[in-house]
């Protein structure tokens, strides 16, 4: 699984010197800051709020507060725990992304809009501008995306964290500041809700179920509501959630979600925008430097 609590870095610093560096101004450790932990964030804003713009504007507000916030941490947990606990109570108050608004709010709606959605043949491959193929897994990686929207952000959080990222149950409670036992289920109904919608209805799951991506494609091409010539879940990637973990997955395979979780581990880990980039043009911005006053 893709434990981000395992990851290690290039350089020696660890985050708690860089903190540190960063409280008593200096910009390169902040900076350095910025490098090591932006993927994540954005990945989990991502997953939660479904499109990269709103990751992108939850990512960088998610950036801000912990920049201005820098000189309350105390160490009591390592920073990444810090930094994720602030980064998940944001995406847990948000305001609905534009994602989460067009979308069906339960699995039964998702499905009837599925049912609505016609079945085809793919269109022609010399009239589209990329490999079907693509265009498929794109069409895959946004339907089950558009899953993860079924459950509600608590459920949604607690996926994230524990089946698709693999974190424990330890870590993701401290995270969450909820109990052990509290996390447990609320990670066990969403795996429930998951498995029961895919293994009944998705041909990832059973070829013979009802829906499959290759049928699919066509329709959600002509409707505009996937554009071959501009992929969204499937691009700006190096690596798969799955490549990017540590193998640590054999002695969980017995549980009986694994293939959703497989299927979710097979999801794109995606490239962030340059936010230290970012970070530059905001400490040099006089808006910042005035709202850094009113948070000091």
């Amino acid at each position: 699984m893709l434990n981000p609590f395992t990851e290690k870095y290039l350089t020696q610093s660890n985050d708690a010197l860089l903190v540190q560096q960063a409280v008593a101004g200096s910009r390169k450790a902040l900076e350095e800051l910025i490098l090591r932990h932006q993927a994540w964030v954005y990945n989990i804003c991502l997953k939660m709020l479904f499109t990269p713009a709103d990751a992108e504007d939850a990512t960088q507000e998610v950036l801000v507060k912990v920049i201005t916030k820098l000189d309350t941490f105390r160490g009591q947990s390592s920073f990444r725990t810090w930094l994720y606990r602030v980064a998940f109570n944001h995406v847990l108050n948000v305001k609905k992304s534009l994602g989460e608004r067009q979308h069906a709010t339960t699995f039964s709606l998702y499905w009837k809009s599925i049912e609505a959605t016609p079945d085809a043949d793919l269109p022609d491959t010399a009239s589209l501008p990329v490999d079907a193929n693509l265009i498929v897994e794109e069409v895959k990686l946004s339907c089950m995306q558009g899953m993860l929207l079924c459950l509600d952000r608590e459920q949604r959080l607690a996926y994230i964290l524990g089946a698709i990222f693999g974190v424990n149950d330890a870590v993701a409670a401290e995270i969450l500041d909820v109990s052990r036992a509290n996390f447990r289920q609320r990670l066990s109904r969403a795996r429930r809700q998951i498995h029961s919608f895919m293994d009944g209805k998705c041909g990832l799951m059973r070829t013979g179920n009802p829906c499959h991506c290759r049928k699919k494609t066509k329709a959600l091409v002509g409707c505009g509501y996937v554009d071959p010539g501009k992929l969204v879940f499937n691009a700006n990637y190096v690596a798969t959630i799955r490549q990017a973990a540590r193998a640590r997955v054999a002695g969980l395979e017995r549980l009986y979600d694994a293939k959703c979780r497989r299927l979710f581990g097979s999801h794109p880990f995606q490239n962030p925008p340059d936010f230290a980039a970012w970070l530059r043009q905001l400490l040099d911005s006089t808006e910042f430097r005035e709202m850094f006053e009113v948070a000091g």
